[in-house]
């Protein structure tokens, strides 16, 4: 069943960069962002982990933790946030049981061509592991400046 606002989503485990793995259950008293981006080193998911690695600091001054999500290897992974330098860990999702549970798996085109890709996405989970706002069809302009705002509102509650 698919994540809905202000309703608890399901714990999950999931392997990440630095052999690191996580649980939403592991993040309890922690606000949790989750970012689900298409692909690893493409300009505009390069952007995006770039915006969210420049606000890191402030996010963590709020309590809240930041994954990026995508259906990429752990390998690409470890490349990518190296070669980025992010601050936060990437969460390789090869068998597709996030983007299943965020329901971001939608139908694009590109180049007249249709195919199954993830929809930009973000969601901001409270400490008590409630989705309390979401953003799907993300436009990365902006986007992150707008995350660490609602972060930093619920961080006040």
């Amino acid at each position: 069943m698919a994540v809905s606002l202000d309703h608890p989503v399901a714990d999950f485990q999931a392997q990440a960069t630095s052999g690191r793995q996580v649980s939403l259950s592991g993040l309890e008293g922690q606000q949790v962002v989750v970012y689900f981006y298409p692909k690893d080193n493409t300009p505009g998911c390069t952007t995006e982990g770039q915006d969210f690695r420049n606000r890191y600091a402030q996010f963590q001054a709020a309590d809240t933790e930041v994954f990026g999500i995508s259906r990429d290897s752990l390998k690409s992974h470890e490349n990518f946030k190296c070669k980025q330098e992010f601050p936060f860990e990437l969460i390789a999702d090869t068998d597709e049981k996030l983007c299943q549970l965020f329901d971001v798996i939608k139908l694009k085109k590109l180049y007249g061509k249709e195919y199954m890709g993830v929809d930009r996405s973000t969601f901001l989970i409270d400490k008590a592991g409630v989705l309390r706002q979401e953003w799907r069809g993300v436009k990365v302009p902006g986007h992150v400046d707008a995350v660490l705002s609602a972060a930093q509102a619920l961080h006040k509650n």
